[in-house]
């Protein structure tokens, strides 16, 4: 196993990212994965539905002098797909990242489906997490059939391009956002089979955590895009009700992705959580 990389402040190199990968033997499958060297607790970061690792990779830098781990969901990125796509399949393969890591208790920071995966993790293995970042997530999606998510998915065919016009409305974001870094998530999210995007959406759609969530004892940040329009006020406060150990905090002209839109706000919140701030 190769020394994890330092990130350059300045930022990222979006073509570099995929080199930086390592992988775990989880017990089922390999998992890819990136790791920051740094102090403790380490921080564990779960990405969205359709995207990897690079997803953090914008607010990595931010978190200098952290330890970062940063893993490729299963079937996403370059992590094998396994026969499974339930969100509990995702929560097991993490826990079995943190159990071949040896991670003392990290920090699980997940957004929007990698939320929904922290939440059946903190819920069924309560030992093996110090704490919980829910980033722009929900309990229960609850996507009807006329939702603009599953009828763009429904239109995708393999092989799916990455200049595919359903990517101007699933990554959209503000302005300040690089497109290097946009295109790279793009990419990769096109490698997967539209079947994998359709049956993945499927699981997440009839997914519902409430009680999940009320058994999860440990400490949560949940932080909602102000202007998220798939996971809005009404799935944030249902998620400060149901977690008993929760604060609900807003990310000002952020939509669904704010760790992309603005990752120094972030990552700063992310930060006064582990000092108790």
């Amino acid at each position: 196993m190769r020394p994890p990389d330092a990130l350059p402040l300045a930022g990222v190199e979006q073509d570099a990212w995929a080199g930086r990968k390592q992988w775990a033997d989880t017990g089922d499958l390999d998992i890819a994965y990136v790791e920051i060297a740094g102090a403790g607790p380490p921080l564990l970061l779960i990405h969205g539905f359709t995207d990897s690792s690079r997803s953090f990779s914008l607010l990595a830098p931010h978190l200098a002098g952290r330890r970062l781990i940063m893993p490729d969901l299963r079937g996403h990125g370059a992590s094998r797909a396994g026969d499974g796509c339930r969100v509990v399949d995702f929560a097991w393969d993490i826990a079995g990242l943190i159990r071949h890591l040896r991670l003392d208790r990290p920090v699980v920071v997940g957004h929007s489906l990698g939320g929904m995966v922290a939440i059946a993790l903190a819920a069924r293995q309560p030992d093996l997490i110090g704490g919980l970042v829910v980033l722009a997530s929900t309990l229960k999606p609850g996507f009807t059939p006329d939702h603009p998510l599953p009828v763009g998915i429904q239109a995708l065919r393999d092989p799916i391009s990455p200049a595919d016009p359903f990517y101007a409305w699933w990554h959209a974001c503000g302005a300040s956002v690089p497109q290097p870094f946009l295109s790279g998530l793009a990419k990769e999210a096109s490698a997967m089979p539209a079947a994998r995007w359709r049956a993945v959406l499927e699981e997440v759609r009839i997914t519902d955590l409430t009680a999940d969530a009320r058994a999860v004892r440990a400490r949560a940040l949940i932080i909602g895009g102000a202007c998220d329009p798939l996971f809005g006020e009404t799935h944030q406060q249902a998620l400060a009700e149901a977690l008993p150990r929760s604060r609900l905090v807003w990310a000002q002209d952020c939509g669904h992705n704010p760790h992309w839109e603005d990752p120094a706000f972030v990552a700063s919140t992310i930060a006064g959580m582990l000092t108790g701030r």
